[in-house]
């Protein structure tokens, strides 16, 4: 990993100002290297990207893809060449050429990783070059704050007993939000899954009412029968999706459960763009999609799967759990689109990641959070700090 200067972060906000000062808004610039930061926070391996550029001006983005880390520094080192000299304005054409021109060999988790964390940086680069937020770039905000759910609710319960959720269903209540989402783990029995659920789910609806609406993580481990068979069973509760019940290569079992359930199925996390996302949404699979920025090739791509889904009347639920350049760039792309549901959070990190952005981080208020006004994608990240904090550990 190469390191960088603090002249390089453009860590504060009179630094952004001059780099936006030293490239007249509309004069060209030219990329001249990108710079790599790999991290481990809890469960996840972290990797950010800096696109440096001869105005002086640095766009961040991520490329977050856990327990592939290494592979996909070793990605954007082999795009690294094709994008040093090229101007990063024109983030349409730019997009093109490295999904379609580049390499025939375009789609699979790696490449669309690579091409979204690029995308990212590309995005906050010509927002700092403008001196505009990126939502404004996009077209403007459609509502002034967005619904945040807390997610992996039960990734700091070492006690499963439905109590305990109750006691952090309430806990969480009490701090603002108005949303969660937890996994149902898998159990030795069908049965015994579905009791644990439905214990779980009384004894937060005894706790905190319908203050709070829960999501339901089911990763890919049931059939199409055990799935509605789940559904029906916490149905009682009123939950607001239940996610990724089955195989996401499967649209057209998906389209058969989304059919029969009593509960609205959310899926997407995993589908790399639009055109994995028609076969699902052309099936009836899902009421909500959950589109991943980091994964699905960037804001760019991002902004057409939700305007795809617009038309199928399927609201977007955006897929995050990873850095803070993630959630922001994925906060920016769903600010202009009409069918916005909510969007995942990782309110564990909340507090690191403000201090890491001093202060700039959205915060969450009454179970929403407001957009950056700063330039780009409105944060700047101490990676310096993060990565002594939080080094990454490899994983064999």
């Amino acid at each position: 990993m190469r390191g960088i200067t603090r002249r390089g972060l453009l860590g504060t906000a009179s630094a952004a100002a001059a780099a936006s000062r030293a490239a007249a808004p509309g004069g060209k610039l030219k990329i001249t290297k990108f710079v790599l930061h790999k991290s481990t926070l809890r469960w996840r391996d972290l990797l950010f990207v800096e696109v440096h550029t001869d105005g002086g001006i640095v766009g961040i983005g991520e490329g977050t893809c856990h327990n592939r880390v290494d592979v996909m520094e070793a990605a954007l080192r082999w795009l690294e060449p094709y994008m040093i000299g090229q101007d990063p304005a024109g983030i349409e054409a730019q997009w093109d050429r490295m999904y379609h021109r580049l390499t025939r060999w375009r789609t699979g988790i790696i490449l669309t990783t690579a091409l979204s964390a690029l995308d990212i940086a590309l995005w906050d680069i010509e927002g700092k070059r403008l001196g505009v937020p990126v939502w404004r770039l996009l077209g403007g905000a459609i509502q002034p704050r967005y619904r945040v759910y807390f997610t992996h609710m039960n990734n700091m319960l070492r006690d499963t007993r439905p109590e305990a959720y109750a006691a952090r269903a309430s806990e969480l209540a009490s701090k603002g939000w108005t949303a969660v989402k937890f996994a149902i783990p898998q159990a030795p029995s069908e049965r015994e899954r579905i009791q644990w659920a439905v214990a779980v789910l009384s004894a937060i609806r005894k706790a905190v009412g319908d203050r709070l609406d829960i999501g339901l993580e089911l990763f890919e481990t049931c059939t199409t029968r055990s799935a509605l068979r789940i559904a029906e069973a916490v149905k009682p509760f009123d939950p607001m999706f239940i996610e990724e019940p089955l195989p996401r290569e499967n649209p057209f079992a998906f389209g058969e459960l989304a059919a029969k359930s009593p509960v609205p199925v959310a899926t997407g996390e995993g589908l790399l763009s639009r055109h994995e996302f028609r076969p699902l949404l052309d099936a009836r699979g899902a009421a909500i999609i959950q589109p991943d920025v980091v994964k699905c090739s960037g804001i760019t791509e991002m902004r057409k799967i939700a305007n795809l889904a617009e038309v199928y009347g399927v609201e977007v639920a955006p897929h995050q759990c990873y850095g803070p350049v993630a959630h922001v760039a994925s906060l920016a792309a769903v600010s202009v689109i009409k069918n916005f549901f909510i969007h995942e959070w990782e309110g564990d990190d909340d507090a690191l990641y403000q201090e890491l952005t001093s202060g700039k981080y959205p915060v969450q208020k009454d179970g929403t959070v407001a957009l950056p006004e700063a330039p780009g994608l409105g944060i700047d990240v101490d990676f310096e700090q993060l990565v002594r904090r939080f080094p990454y550990r490899r994983k064999l």
